[in-house]
């Protein structure tokens, strides 16, 4: 998946839905009378489903992939210096089988989200990736196999954990000094991908609530 193309194709995104809560923002409060209208769908090849389901008393995100890749993206611009707690949860049914991080044609992942930080030119767009990893250690980060700007970190990795839900939270600016060498600029939007089109394989995840928070759990 070439994602140094989808980064930039970011910039041309307007949608914009945000709930601000003190000093929570919330990306992704769902419930059974919403629509996923704020996301925007960026195809690569062919479509992955996403659509609204109930999962254990909860809405939450469905996403189903078929030797397709697209995602689904929201803009919104906030600071990692006020709101560098990014949390979320998701499941998936299990990892892709011949996913390789190291790899152009191991490049799928049953679950991702994304943080965009935008640069002056958009080659200078950089990404922290979050990925449920194939392979890769859980803890450990390397480089987008088609850009070095897009950086991802296995937050888990394997079968273990498939078909069980898992509560996340990552220190975005801790994660863009380790990744990136430096302090974070403002970030635009926020992503979430799942997708099978390198290997031809097929995947499912769940996406549950995401939120920006200025303080840790």
């Amino acid at each position: 998946m070439p994602w140094h193309h989808a980064i930039t194709t970011l910039g041309l995104i307007l949608a914009l839905h945000t709930v601000v809560m003190a000093d929570e923002i919330s990306v992704s409060r769902l419930d059974s009378s919403e629509s996923l209208a704020g996301w925007e769908s960026r195809s690569f090849k062919g479509l992955t489903e996403y659509r609204l389901v109930q999962e254990e008393g909860s809405t939450v995100i469905k996403a189903t992939s078929t030797n397709a890749a697209s995602g689904l993206i929201k803009r919104i611009r906030f600071s990692p210096l006020k709101y560098r707690y990014l949390r979320w949860s998701w499941k998936i049914s299990h990892t892709i089988q011949g996913g390789d991080e190291m790899s152009r044609s191991g490049d799928d992942y049953a679950a991702r989200v994304y943080v965009i930080f935008p640069g002056r030119f958009f080659w200078q767009t950089r990404a922290i990736n979050y990925i449920w990893a194939n392979r890769l250690a859980k803890g450990a980060s390397v480089p987008n196999a088609y850009s070095a700007n897009a950086m991802m970190i296995a937050v888990e990795t394997g079968n273990g954990l498939a078909g069980k839900w898992q509560a996340e939270q990552r220190d975005l600016i801790a994660d863009y000094r380790l990744l990136f060498g430096e302090e974070p600029p403002e970030a635009e939007a926020i992503a979430i991908m799942t997708d099978t089109d390198n290997t031809g394989g097929s995947a499912e995840a769940w996406y549950g609530e995401i939120t920006i928070a200025s303080e840790g759990r």
